[in-house]
């Protein structure tokens, strides 16, 4: 029959986790985490939030085994403890959208999708997907643009892409190849910046798509990744 209170325990173990994810911000610092190593500083400015509160979810989440932390100097980092956690983080996402009721109207509503559905709803920019993209890059028939901060793509990006952080995109339009088809990428599925990108790009004239998901789907597929910032 087995020690009730000896399974209760073993639960209330795997419950740590489940807790250490139950908070939009702590998830929100998961999926920066996805991208690449990032320092406190770096992830309470990129999250909205105070550093003491940043660094308070952060020990949340490395208690569970979620994070893993190493100290340079007076600086702390942060990174996924493994890619199991990616992966986690890429169900629970999978799991809502198609379990809770209000979840495909709030991404609609974020990444500025007209209609109810984000999947073929009217105002989808086009896309393109992984497969589409390897075989176009290798064929040398797009420019790959990663819109995402330098240091999420120095920490990791597609091979051959081209970093223009969204924010810098309007001023920087003269470095994309003239007439080249452009395939812009930022996060993943979830991320606006690349949606925002393509739309800039269209209204500048440019014959411009986005990747159907980002670098966190990219990396969960096993595919290529270079390191390092843009030269």
């Amino acid at each position: 029959m087995g020690d009730s209170a000896k399974k209760a325990a073993l639960f209330e173990e795997f419950a740590k986790v489940g807790k250490a994810m139950g908070h939009g911000k702590r998830l929100e610092l998961v999926d920066l985490l996805a991208q690449g190593e990032r320092s406190v500083e770096s992830l309470a400015k990129a999250a909205g939030l105070g550093l003491s509160t940043a660094s308070a979810h952060l020990q949340t989440l490395k208690q569970a085994g979620l994070v893993a932390t190493r100290r340079d100097g007076a600086r702390i980092f942060y990174d996924l403890a493994g890619p199991d956690v990616a992966s986690l983080y890429s169900l629970v996402r999978s799991v809502a959208r198609s379990r809770v009721a209000d979840v495909e109207q709030k991404r609609a509503d974020y990444l500025g999708l007209t209609g109810n559905s984000a999947q073929d709803g009217p105002g989808l920019p086009a896309e393109m997907t992984r497969e589409e993209l390897l075989e176009r890059a290798e064929a040398g028939t797009v420019t790959v643009l990663d819109v995402r901060p330098a240091e999420e793509y120095g920490a990791g990006h597609i091979p051959g892409a081209l970093s223009i952080p969204l924010e810098e995109l309007s001023s920087r339009l003269g470095e994309l190849p003239p007439g080249s088809e452009v395939v812009a990428y930022c996060r993943g599925a979830y991320c606006v910046l690349a949606y925002e990108a393509v739309e800039l790009l269209q209204a500048k004239g440019r014959n411009a798509l986005r990747l159907n998901d980002g670098m966190l789907e990219w990396r969960l597929s096993g595919l290529p990744v270079d390191t390092g910032r843009a030269a």
